[in-house]
């Protein structure tokens, strides 16, 4: 029971990424370091 899921960078709040995951094995919010292009860091982002 894979999902599609969106990650929301937390600081700018821009949509940078689409990922899946297995909602069965994994029911929390998934959080990652990730490269966001609007400010050119490495920020948090979250699952929408």
């Amino acid at each position: 029971m894979r999902i599609k899921i969106t990650l929301r960078c937390t600081s700018c709040g821009n949509k940078n990424y689409i990922s899946s995951k297995n909602k069965a094995t994994h029911p929390e919010k998934v959080e990652t370091m990730k490269f966001c292009p609007k400010e050119r860091l490495v920020t948090l982002h979250r699952e929408e």
